[in-house]
């Protein structure tokens, strides 16, 4: 039996102001809903823990503010992150239909200064609208187009999608580092 390892994995959530990422990252690592929003200044982190085939998987989540005010400290912000998550909203207004068309932008930023991380995206706010009428065309091409790990269909608000979404980011990034250490 190989001993435990530890593995410690710093991960960006990123998208426009508005789109859930704060909320999301509170119902994976606390379970918790808050309906009001409230803008991130700058950026916040949350540490969280887990386990994973018995090794100890450390991880930031970089909660990285979507409003062009706090543009100039992406940078910081982005320095070692080994994996990164867009999100943006379904909802079919402006904030939904903008947050998708800036998809592309919030990736060009992320490799002009990470290089190629895995990303995954979040296609969050799914309980405001009819799935059945989604177009997922639209977000396929996306995700091939840009080489994305995938995406998945998630709910902050009532926990649809986020644990697979979140696991998916984070067992990619645990495989990937786990290979390499046994290479070594």
């Amino acid at each position: 039996m190989t001993n435990p390892q530890e593995f410690g994995f710093k991960i960006s959530i990123i998208g426009d102001g508005g789109v859930g990422k704060t909320s999301l990252i509170k119902k994976f690592t606390k379970g918790t809903f808050e309906k009001d929003y409230n803008q991130t200044i700058g950026a916040q982190f949350t540490i969280y823990d887990m386990e994973i085939d018995g090794d100890l998987i450390n991880l930031i989540f970089w909660d990285i503010a979507g409003q062009d005010d706090f543009k100039f400290l992406h940078p910081l912000f982005y320095r070692e992150s080994r994996g990164c998550i867009i999100v943006f909203s379904l909802e079919e207004n402006d904030l939904g239909e903008e947050s998708f068309n800036h998809i592309e932008n919030w990736h060009n930023e992320l490799k002009k200064y990470c290089s190629d991380i895995p990303v995954v995206l979040f296609a969050n706010k799914v309980d405001l609208i009819e799935e059945a009428n989604l177009i997922k065309t639209n977000i396929q091409e996306v995700i091939k187009e840009r080489n994305f790990l995938g995406y998945f269909l998630t709910s902050a608000k009532m926990g649809k999608g986020v644990h697979e979404a979140f696991k998916a980011i984070i067992e990619k990034l645990y495989y990937k580092y786990k290979d390499l250490s046994s290479e070594l």
